[in-house]
């Protein structure tokens, strides 16, 4: 009797620990990296230096909350949709991996989280995460009626530097919002650059996007655009706050690595989409995080 139950507890916590790794693959969590090295960056700015044990701590939880339940109630809400497109329908809830309700209760306990850590940080967190939480809702929706859903996605990551700052500060200053305007204009631009696998589905299924309107030429271009204006804004911040010459490297390196995103697709060559997509933005979002903290601790020790 004993190992018939030793049995089926380890049979039961391979069950959960295969759902939790499923849930982990369907929110995409190792793609953190994209926003999470920007609020960081806000946070490191903000302080001038390194922020308390304790702020990085609930600003990190502030973010896995709001990320984890951007992209599940995302996957919850297009749920129908990702079962018609050939590209998504082996998602976790089309395929039956996940329930509807298990992601459900999911979305609660992230938002929960995402609350609770603001609460933390400081008032103004708190009282502006639910304007946070009505874009995150929103985003899902927004292919259904606007071509801007790209913009929408941009402004819930330029949440991520903008809420950093607020957390460290209590209020916010222009280089927060030319910081928050930065991430929004990138992830716009990756998003839109993104939105061209499905150029062909959205189009037959009535959906919006800039590359339904726009093409793939037009996409390309306007996504090249964005990220042009996001060395302009990043640029900005530079000579605004006097940053010094590290900033400036992890700078240039950005430009190179948006520079060669486009190049890999400057054909309109999406086989190799997965390494400008992934690749190069992870890059990016990482470098200006570890320049921007060189450059002000080194400037602080000077």
């Amino acid at each position: 009797m004993a190992g018939n139950e030793s049995m089926e507890i380890k049979l039961q916590q391979g069950s959960i620990w295969r759902r939790v790794t499923i849930f982990l693959e369907m929110i995409k969590f190792s793609h953190t990296i994209f926003a999470l090295p920007f609020a960081f960056t806000g946070a490191v700015l903000a302080a001038g230096g390194l922020p308390s044990i304790y702020q990085t701590f609930w600003i990190l939880m502030a973010m896995v909350g709001a990320r984890t339940a951007a992209m599940s109630l995302n996957r919850l809400i297009d749920a129908d949709i990702d079962g018609r497109n050939p590209r998504t329908k082996g998602r976790a809830i089309p395929a039956g991996l996940l329930s509807k309700g298990m992601v459900a209760l999911f979305i609660c306990l992230s938002v929960a989280l995402m609350l609770w850590a603001a609460r933390m940080l400081n008032p103004l967190c708190f009282y502006l995460s639910p304007i946070a939480l009505f874009f995150l809702v929103l985003y899902s929706y927004c292919k259904r009626f606007t071509a801007l859903a790209h913009v929408v996605l941009g402004l819930c990551l330029a949440a991520a530097p903008l809420g950093a700052w607020i957390a460290i500060t209590g209020n916010f200053s222009l280089p927060a919002v030319l910081l928050a305007l930065a991430v929004l204009v990138w992830v716009a631009g990756f998003d839109i650059l993104y939105a061209l696998q499905d150029l062909e589905f959205d189009r037959t299924s009535g959906l919006h996007s800039i590359p339904v309107s726009l093409g793939v030429n037009g996409s390309l271009w306007m996504a090249r655009l964005l990220h042009l204006l996001m060395i302009a804004l990043l640029t900005s911040i530079y000579l605004i706050m006097q940053l010094g010459i590290l900033f400036l490297i992890g700078l240039i390196i950005t430009a190179i690595l948006a520079g060669y995103e486009h190049w890999l697709l400057r054909k309109g060559d999406l086989t190799k989409l997965d390494a400008a997509f992934f690749n190069m933005n992870g890059y990016i979002s990482v470098v200006i995080f570890l320049f921007t903290l060189f450059d002000i601790l080194v400037r602080r020790t000077a």
